[in-house]
């Protein structure tokens, strides 16, 4: 069991590190703030999956792989980087009118939450991250390290959802405002065109 002066400071330094701009909390932003608040919040759940796949994958060893392995780095960023680069063409492509019809038809929450673990699985700078920031807060004289690996990963998800849930409830405010305006749809869907291209290029030239 961890101590509660490791949970706190691990705690702050989740709920600060979820709230700094991120490809993460910008893809919530930007999708629930073009298709709603429980558009987002499956986002938000999608991507916290990911990070379940990410804590057991330091957990039992196997990010040491994007660590040392620049072949594997460079698949799986490229892989991110494609996906983005999709997100973008589709985003680019879409009309004010056909936004306005995905709003009132509404995309499956499925697909919306199968986007999230897709883009938080395939960012190697995630499972990189956690391998360097989970185990500063593991002592093996606490037990198993992989246990502790497993709880800490458990605390940085419920803060991820803390702050990635608000994040959409917010958005989705702005997109019911947004959605009453067809030349506000189109300035939307241009900037999340944008910023998934700039998030793609980012991660595309992302050194290890």
């Amino acid at each position: 069991m961890l101590p509660i002066e490791i949970i706190l400071p691990f705690l702050a330094a989740a709920i600060l590190l979820a709230l700094a701009p991120g490809p993460d909390n910008i893809f919530v932003l930007t999708q629930a703030a073009l298709r709603g608040r429980i558009a987002g919040l499956a986002v938000v759940f999608g991507l916290c999956t990911g990070l379940i796949v990410h804590t057991l994958a330091v957990a039992l060893g196997v990010a040491i792989i994007f660590q040392t392995s620049a072949v594997a780095f460079t698949l799986l960023k490229m892989i991110g980087a494609a996906y983005l680069v999709y997100l973008a063409y589709k985003a680019f492509r879409a009309s004010a009118t056909h936004i306005a019809s995905e709003k009132t038809t509404q995309i499956p929450l499925s697909k919306l939450y199968v986007r999230g673990i897709i883009m938080n699985i395939t960012n190697p700078k995630v499972s990189i991250f956690f391998l360097a920031f989970l185990p500063q807060f593991a002592d093996p004289a606490r037990g198993a390290i992989w246990v502790q690996m497993v709880m800490l990963g458990v605390l940085f998800i419920i803060a991820t959802i803390v702050v990635f849930g608000t994040i959409a409830l917010l958005a989705g405010t702005l997109g019911h405002w947004l959605n009453r305006s067809e030349r506000a749809q189109m300035m939307l869907n241009r900037t999340a065109a944008v910023v998934f291209f700039g998030l793609a290029t980012k991660l595309a030239f992302a050194s290890r």
